[in-house]
């Protein structure tokens, strides 16, 4: 195990020295911080963490059977080394995990396949193929209890007791260590096309997206982005006017036949256009990663997610309330991603859980600096009884307290 001279970071060269890493650290009643590459340390609530466990060493693959649609990793593997070894057999990650790393502040590409599943990462294509938590089978892990385990496996029905996999995806480390994950992966599409209908506002967006996404056409990804906002996506043939956009996937002809059906049926909304491959996969991509609020740092980015239906509702309500925010749709309106100004409430939460109260849904504060992710909520409160929940599963699984305590909810 490699500890830094400062004795702040613990850098273990595998599970065995992670786990010995974790035991001590229960037998000292301390708190550890626990990264990968560190592409995620601004998401989440800031807490004191006396030492760091880097599991950025805990690299590899350890299974992978492309025939058998399975892939197996340690935690601190690159995503995008899995990613490229998954398209040289013409194979993804079918939930198109999220990149926050430019959002964030830092680089692109960083980020760790732990630390994808440990936050439930997933992309537009959520709303064909499901989330992350979808596509993990199972993994190892380290308790807070110093005990290391398995759990799941590497098929899909998998009904063993509890689905901890489900559990531990989301839970941004402040459960278990995770050391290795296995993935489901599934086929890479031939070919990507995107249907464009131009110049609409967002409820009508809404209404075009539901649209498309209750046809028999297989839509692959659903998004919306104003005006405002398009130029900001990087792709020349989006800019200089509000998008709205179908994504397809799938073999040429297919594609081609399905594109057509969608021109005829949405035609009517406005005019309808067509990305080919290259700049649809930029666009989405772009999308993904929430590039249009990259390059105005100052600006504090929520993710909210609500009823598709209520999406255009929402963000109408906020900008009432808070002046010069900006937003744009993804899910086919269900997932709203927001910039706004710091205002006298910091974060302008009160603002925002008011707009979506109403429909049930929540908001995450992704991008903000410490002192108001200090100070506000940066997670969905927790009404009592899931919150008392919560506190009995980290009780189960982190008695003393140690994994990343406080990074989603105080004293959790």
């Amino acid at each position: 195990m490699t500890t830094h001279s400062n004795k702040s970071v613990l850098k273990p060269a595998d599970a065995d020295q992670a786990l010995e890493a974790v035991r001590w650290a229960i037998s000292e009643e301390t708190p550890l911080e626990l990264v990968g590459k560190g592409s995620k340390r601004k998401l989440g609530r800031p807490f004191q963490a006396t030492h760091t466990l880097d599991l950025s060493d805990l690299t590899g693959v350890t299974l992978y059977e492309p025939e058998e649609l399975v892939l197996s990793a340690r935690a601190g593997t690159p995503l995008a080394e899995l990613e490229a070894l998954l398209a040289e057999n013409r194979q993804q990650f079918a939930f198109e995990p999220t990149d926050f790393g430019p959002l964030l502040g830092g680089e692109a590409g960083k980020q760790t396949i732990g630390g994808v599943v440990s936050c439930n990462l997933a992309g537009p294509r959520r709303v064909k193929a499901g989330a992350a938590r979808d596509h993990f089978l199972g993994f190892q892990a380290i308790s807070g209890r110093g005990e290391a385990f398995k759990a799941g496996g590497r098929v899909v029905k998998n009904v063993t007791g509890y689905d901890l996999s489900k559990l531990i995806a989301g839970s941004y480390g402040t459960l278990t260590v995770l050391t290795e994950v296995t993935l489901k992966v599934l086929p890479a599409p031939e070919d990507t096309r995107t249907v464009l209908i131009r110049a609409l506002d967002d409820a009508t967006a809404i209404r075009v997206m539901a649209l498309a996404l209750q046809s028999p056409y297989e839509v692959a990804g659903a998004a919306h982005v104003p005006a405002s906002l398009a130029g900001a996506l990087g792709v020349e043939e989006v800019a200089g006017g509000a998008a709205t956009a179908i994504r397809l996937e799938g073999f040429g002809p297919s594609i081609e036949y399905r594109a057509g059906k969608l021109r005829d049926l949405l035609g009517g909304f406005g005019t309808v256009e067509f990305l080919d491959r290259q700049p649809s996969l930029v666009f989405w991509a772009a999308l993904r990663d929430v590039k249009p609020f990259v390059s105005t740092p100052e600006r504090l980015v929520w993710r909210l997610s609500v009823p598709p239906a209520d999406g255009a509702r929402v963000v109408a309500d906020i900008k009432g309330r808070l002046p010069g925010a900006e937003a744009y749709f993804d899910w086919g309106g269900g997932l709203v991603w927001l910039a706004i100004e710091p205002g006298a409430d910091g974060a302008g939460q009160a603002a925002i859980r008011g707009a979506i109260g109403l429909s049930g849904g929540h908001a995450t504060l992704v991008r903000a600096p410490d002192t108001i992710r200090a100070s506000a909520d940066v997670f969905q409160p927790q009404q009592a009884p899931l919150a008392a929940l919560s506190a009995r599963v980290k009780e189960t699984l982190d008695p003393k307290r140690i994994f990343n305590p406080g990074r989603m909810y105080a004293g959790v």
